[in-house]
């Protein structure tokens, strides 16, 4: 294992942390906030250690095999979380470190379960590194560092990129690594400024309207308000809300496509024509379902949408309690948890792809059951599926159903009841946030015991980062010389 090019790797996540951090002082200092002096401090010592990590023996060989690439993104990540956490945590603004690890870890996954009761009571400074973690963490981190620096960005490094991006299917030929990953962070920061611009065209404030893109664009859902999106009661703002969670729960190939003027590629893409049809589907089945409860039809189908896609991109926004929706409402709302977004978006859960693949696969079986003389291949857009591919979908259904059942047991030991502990796991592993019950859109996860909340912060990073990254750094032979 190419053990200096890790931490060499952790070097340079410092260092990007240590100066994303100093957009909190910007704010504390634009607020007057002496808030700001604890991320000046935290910045400072994290970039320092990360050019030390840097300059002192830095690596000749500049590869990394699988093994090691999941090895470094995992540690980048957990790095990158327990130095995020400590402006909350020397502020006193969350006095305890665990409230505050789990905080932030929420926060670069992008899951958006928060531990705080009153969002407000926290100053700007911390707000907007709220917020802007779930940037950082929307695109990825690693994906940043192979944009910026040009000797990780070689092809042989695919496996940095493989181990961070969300899905299945991560291109094998991506000619030029650096440019692609540039290329998404353009596609990325310019979804999030066009949100930023249509939200303050609807009059919300530019502290909220910032915070609020951020958030969005990682499919985050960490809001600045104690009642979340439902303190903007304006039909407008939160139909733009609700169409960009959409926007960046779609595969960011389809932009480029769009972008390459490939137009009949970008619309042959299966997982975006599933993807639309189940919004569609739940918003119309749960529009229906719930119009009883509202003044007119179309409040109904405007909380439908909104909800729909929130949950399906695993955003978590919310503006309202589902926990009053009939059970036929709160069901749909429960599976979509599980699907998820695109592949290569920014959203979490399973992953409409792998669910196509896994379908298609079961269709292929009942097939050779009535035809076992035939050959039959697994294809997607009209290209065949590598059995690599097809291997790998089965055995993560298989890890997430073997992690999901130890962590529900887990969960379950303090007692709070199936609803809570069953969605609790089910909203942090699939990076969605908010479930149901005592841990709904408008309650939190402050109740949870030490152990829960350990057990829920290994859930949304190794659901982040597809399980097998976190999980690989747990078995002792990963880390013996191959």
């Amino acid at each position: 294992m190419n053990k200096r090019l890790i931490v060499y790797i952790l070097g340079w996540v410092l260092i990007v942390e240590g100066i994303a951090m100093q957009v909190g002082t910007v704010t504390s200092l634009i607020y007057r906030e002496h808030e700001g002096l604890y991320f000046l401090i935290t910045g400072a010592v994290s970039a320092g250690l990360g050019v030390l990590a840097v300059k002192v023996k830095k690596p000749k060989n500049m590869v990394l095999y699988q093994k090691a690439g999941f090895c470094s993104t995992a540690l980048s990540w957990i790095v990158l979380s327990l130095v995020g956490a400590m402006p909350f945590f020397l502020s006193r603004e969350i006095p305890n470190y665990l409230d505050a690890l789990f905080e932030t870890v929420s926060g670069f996954t992008t899951t958006g379960a928060t531990i705080l009761v009153e969002v407000e009571q926290l100053s700007h400074g911390m707000l907007m590194w709220r917020s802007l973690m779930h940037w950082l963490g929307g695109m990825g981190v690693i994906v940043f560092l192979l944009a910026l620096i040009p000797k990780l960005g070689g092809q042989k490094n695919i496996y940095l990129m493989r181990a961070e991006s969300p899905g299945p299917i991560v291109g094998k030929a991506v000619p030029k690594m650096r440019d692609y990953a540039a290329l998404l962070y353009g596609i990325y920061f310019g979804l999030t400024l066009m949100e930023c611009l249509l939200l303050l065209f609807g009059g919300m404030e530019a502290f909220d309207a910032i915070n609020i893109s951020f958030a969005t664009a990682g499919t985050g859902g960490f809001g600045v308000k104690n009642t979340n999106v439902a303190a903007y009661n304006s039909y407008y703002l939160q139909t733009v809300i609700g169409v960009f969670m959409m926007l960046f729960g779609t595969n960011f190939s389809f932009y480029i496509l769009l972008i390459g003027r490939k137009f009949a590629q970008a619309f042959r893409m299966t997982e975006l024509w599933v993807y639309i049809g189940i919004i569609v589907f739940c918003t119309v089945v749960i529009g229906f379902n719930i119009m009883p409860l509202y003044p007119t039809p179309y409040d109904a189908f405007h909380q439908s949408f909104f909800y729909t896609s929130s949950i399906i991109t695993t955003t978590g926004f919310g503006i309202g309690d589902v926990n009053h929706w009939p059970m036929l409402s709160r069901a749909l709302i429960v599976l979509i948890t599980f699907v998820g977004a695109m592949a290569g978006s920014t959203g979490g859960g399973f992953k409409i792809s792998r669910i196509i693949l896994l379908a298609k696969e079961v269709k292929k079986e009942f097939f050779l059951l009535v035809h076992p003389r035939n050959v039959r291949a697994v294809t997607m857009d009209g290209k065949k599926v590598d059995h690599n591919t097809m291997r790998s979908t089965s055995v993560f259904l298989s890890v997430y159903v073997a992690v999901f059942v130890i962590s529900f047991i887990l969960v379950s030991i303090e007692g709070r009841g199936f609803v809570t502990c069953f969605t609790a796991v089910a909203a942090t592993l699939n990076n969605t946030g908010p479930g149901l019950g005592a841990v709904g859109p408008v309650g939190n996860y402050a109740m949870l015991t030490p152990l829960s909340k350990c057990v829920l912060i290994f859930d949304m990073l190794a659901g982040r980062l597809e399980l097998f990254p976190v999980i690989l750094l747990f078995i002792p032979a990963a880390w013996k010389k191959s």
